[in-house]
This record gives C-alpha cells, sequence and structure tokens, in this order.
C-alpha cells in the first residue's frame, strides 16, 4: 500500500506532498459532499491501520527523490486522526525535514486529550465546521453517532486554548443547505467560539456522495464572507501540476493520487502529457482496465476516482 502520494497542487500549500495513514473511506463521518464517496460502514476506532515504521520509510524515500515541495500534508482518505501513531509520525516526520507540516482532519476527536496532543507539533491544523446546529451537522456531515455535534465544538475550542500553530477551519459551503443568512450566523457564533486563525470556504467542486450536492452560487458566497468576518476567504479550485513519478508504473502512480484526490479527465490528460505525452491515450485505455479506477460523472464533467470509492450511481 503506498501511502505517500504527489506533490499534489494546493491553492493554501502550494505543491503538498500528502501522507496517508488509514486505508481508503476510513472514517467517522459520512458527509454528503465527500469527493471519496460514502462511508460504508462509519468507523470510530483509533489503532494503527498502516504500520508506523512503514509509513516513516515511504516518507524518506519520497523526500529523498522529490524536490518541489512546499508543505508535507497528514490528510487521509478518511480522518487521518483514526489512526493511533499520527502524533509520533508527525513528531518523526519532522525530525527529517525543515518543511511545514499541516494535518486536514475534520476534528470530530479533538475533544480527547490524546489527539489534541498528538497534533500539536504540525504546523497548520485544517478542521472542519459546516454547521453551527445539532440538527444540520448531522444532515450534513452524519457522523458516528459517538461524535456529537458538542464534542466537535468542545474539541475545536480546548485545541484553540493549547495549540500554537495555524488552526485554519474549513466550511464547506452547499447550496440550499448551509448557504442561507440563518445558518451561516449560527456557523459564526461557533466561530467566535473558536477563535480559529483563518476560516477557509470551500466549496464540492469533485464527484459528492451524493448526487443532488451542488456549490453555492455567487450571491452564497458573498454571504458567507460577509457573515463570517474579515479572516474567512474562499479558497477556490486550484490548477496546478500532478507528480506521476516515484512509481513503477503511471497506473499506480494515478491511482495513488486518485484514490486520495479524484481527477477531473482534463486534469489527468494535463499531467499525462507532461510525464508521458506519448502514452495519454494507452495509459486512459489501460487505467481502466485495470479494475482500478472508475469514471463518475458529476457537474457535466468526467472525473478518475478510486475503484473503491462509493458514489450513489456508480457501481461500486
Amino acid at each position: 500500500m503506498n501511502v505517500v502520494f504527489g506533490p499534489v497542487p494546493s491553492r493554501r500549500l502550494g505543491q503538498s506532498l500528502g501522507i496517508d495513514p488509514i486505508p481508503l473511506k476510513t472514517c467517522n463521518w459520512n458527509c454528503v459532499y465527500c469527493q471519496l464517496g460514502r462511508t460504508v460502514p462509519l468507523t470510530n476506532v483509533r489503532r494503527e491501520y498502516v504500520p508506523r515504521a512503514e509509513i516513516l520509510a515511504e516518507v524518506k524515500r519520497a523526500l529523498s527523490a522529490r524536490t518541489k515541495i512546499d508543505w508535507i500534508t497528514f490528510v487521509g482518505s478518511g480522518e487521518p486522526t483514526l489512526h493511533s501513531g499520527i502524533g509520533w509520525l508527525i513528531r518523526e516526520v519532522k525530525s527529517l525535514t525543515d518543511l511545514p507540516i499541516a494535518v486536514i482532519t475534520n476534528g470530530s476527536l479533538l475533544y480527547l486529550p490524546d489527539v489534541r496532543a498528538d497534533l500539536a507539533a504540525a504546523d497548520a491544523v485544517l478542521p472542519t465546521l459546516d454547521a453551527g446546529t445539532p440538527e444540520l451537522y448531522r444532515r450534513i456531515n452524519r457522523p458516528h453517532p459517538d461524535i456529537t455535534f458538542a464534542r466537535l465544538v468542545e474539541g475545536l475550542v480546548a485545541f484553540r486554548r493549547e495549540y500554537c500553530g495555524k488552526l485554519w477551519v474549513e466550511v464547506m459551503l452547499v447550496r440550499g443547505l448551509n448557504d442561507d443568512e440563518a445558518t451561516l450566523c449560527d456557523i459564526a457564533a461557533v466561530l467566535r467560539q473558536i477563535q480559529p486563525d483563518q476560516v477557509h470556504i470551500l466549496m464540492p467542486t469533485r464527484p459528492p456522495a451524493e448526487t443532488w450536492v451542488q456549490p453555492a452560487d455567487a450571491a452564497g458566497l458573498i454571504r458567507a464572507t460577509a457573515i463570517l468576518g474579515n479572516i474567512a476567504r474562499v479558497v477556490h479550485p486550484v490548477e496546478g501540476t500532478f507528480d506521476l513519478t516515484g512509481f513503477d508504473n503511471v497506473v499506480d502512480a494515478i491511482v495513488s493520487i486518485i484514490t486520495r484526490h479524484p481527477m477531473r479527465e482534463e486534469e489527468l490528460i494535463r499531467a499525462l502529457e507532461r510525464w508521458a505525452p506519448q502514452q495519454v491515450s494507452a495509459t486512459l485505455t489501460e487505467l481502466q482496465a485495470s479494475g482500478k479506477a472508475q469514471v463518475v460523472e458529476r457537474y457535466g464533467a468526467r472525473f478518475w476516482s478510486a475503484v473503491g470509492a462509493r458514489y450513489k450511481g456508480s457501481k461500486s
């Protein structure tokens, strides 16, 4: 299992080398907008899903082979803090490099002191807050029964008190769910309790788990930036270079990325033209035949994703 992927382009983190310490859709949320499909079943057990020594060895190989890296990011194909060794891994990776380390997490386990201690060494932590009430939280994020809205807020507030790094809270804006004035005011009230350094407003631009999910429109984005305050900004999708090196064959390199980061077909073609210009058509055919990838159609576009990802309307 390859747990290191990319670097992939990120508007916030430049060229980000990803570390995914958990198997696909090991998660305690089942978000309606998740680009990796539905969580079946929900999991809320912390354990060493992938041996930490194997992960660290792969990180060492990646750091020695790749040159253009701006951040190292722990970002799971699910919830990365479910890996019980994430704190050890963050500290060990920091001992290998001066590159900053980010953790992208749903924040659901930050009510646990051990998890807060695990993430303390990271340079930036990016948790999620999509709702300001328990009812909307259950509707959007569809959490494990043990993960309540009160625990989510409690954990975020406690982490902010203890954490010395950058706390950037993400709000995924879904049209008709959390982009109206009243709902945004509820979210803003919780954000005032948390006191993050920044609020990043995101939109579901990759294939969501549920077909009805749509990104907020321009009016919704204007409302969100006005209500969530002067630390809020819209983070639009970024165009950039996907690194397909470091693998024995290009199909495995693609699968490594799309397992965590589904790609529009035009993105994939651009990446192939850069790394294997004579093999674009043949590689797409090989990828389709490999049994490791699937094509999901959303928003009038074709996306390539891992075959194990479960979307409404797909064969998985």
